[in-house]
């Protein structure tokens, strides 16, 4: 199966999106299972992992029960307060659910660049290795050193970082980024979405203006710890579906359903239990 590891859904009259404003005109609509279903189609690809954009539990679930009603949706990336004192109940609760496959916290979001080093997560993240979910780490190059030291001090955790760290594709910032990100890439369970990368660009980006940046990501995660991602909709503000799938299945090259599929096994071992 081909699997999308990195796509949205949201309905505005659901109130929790605080990010989401009018002058994301492309955007600030509802966006359903029924308006990605033909996407997929056309591009070939069996199925999604439905991924948070609200910072609240009611959010995760209303994705879970999306993934509950449409099978291709096999598994759901969520998101609960880690920090909160019954933390590892939360996740115990929610990991419940089958196709919960990883918690995501928006680090990007959060003021403290260093929050994720906070002695008040270790519950949470034991928990989180525990039930067998992923951390997906929503970070900008900024955050690069600090998930180094996270990384070491939760060995067991398995993390996956989402949109490539967020490169300055537009400002052609290459060095720093590929540097620190290759210091992560030797740790055998970390893993990187190939995803976000055309909203890093330039209004008037050209394939050739991403090529550094995949390149360096599949050189150093290779095709076992890179996954596909379309981060639809927000991929909308800059291109379309169909375009970023072929971008990506021409990085690949080779047989890209083997590629998909192992990765994502890898990364999200818990959607392998949902769809067997």
């Amino acid at each position: 199966m081909i699997i999308d590891a990195h796509q949205h859904f949201w309905k505005l009259d659901r109130g929790d999106y605080s990010w989401l404003k009018p002058e994301f005109t492309a955007l600030y609509r509802d966006f359903e299972p029924h308006d990605l279903r033909p996407l997929l189609d056309a591009a070939e690809v069996d199925g999604t992992i439905a991924v948070q954009a609200a910072d609240t539990e009611a959010e995760t679930r209303f994705l879970l029960s999306l993934a509950d009603q449409h099978e291709w949706i096999v598994g759901v990336v969520g998101w609960t307060d880690l920090e909160a004192d019954d933390a590892s109940a939360a996740i115990a609760n929610l990991a419940q659910r089958g196709k919960l496959v990883g918690l995501r916290p928006m680090i990007q979001d959060i003021a403290d660049d260093a929050w994720m080093l906070k002695e008040s997560l270790r519950p949470a993240i034991r928990s989180m290795v525990e039930h067998d979910l992923t951390f997906d780490a929503l970070v900008h190059p900024r955050h690069l050193d600090h998930l180094a030291t996270f990384l070491n001090r939760y060995p067991d955790l398995r993390v996956v970082i989402d949109h490539g760290a967020k490169p300055d594709i537009g400002g052609q910032r290459f060095e720093g980024w590929a540097e620190k990100l290759s210091a992560i890439a030797d740790r055998q369970n970390v893993f990187c979405k190939l995803s976000g990368l055309v909203t890093e660009a330039a209004t008037n980006w050209q394939p050739s203006d991403l090529a550094p940046y995949i390149s360096h990501i599949e050189q150093i995660f290779g095709p076992d710890r890179t996954l596909f991602g379309s981060d639809w909709p927000v991929l909308n503000l800059a291109s379309d579906y169909a375009s970023w799938k072929e971008i990506a299945d021409k990085s690949f090259g080779g047989n890209v359903v083997d590629i998909y599929t192992s990765s994502i096994e890898a990364a999200y071992p818990r959607v392998g239990e949902v769809s067997t």
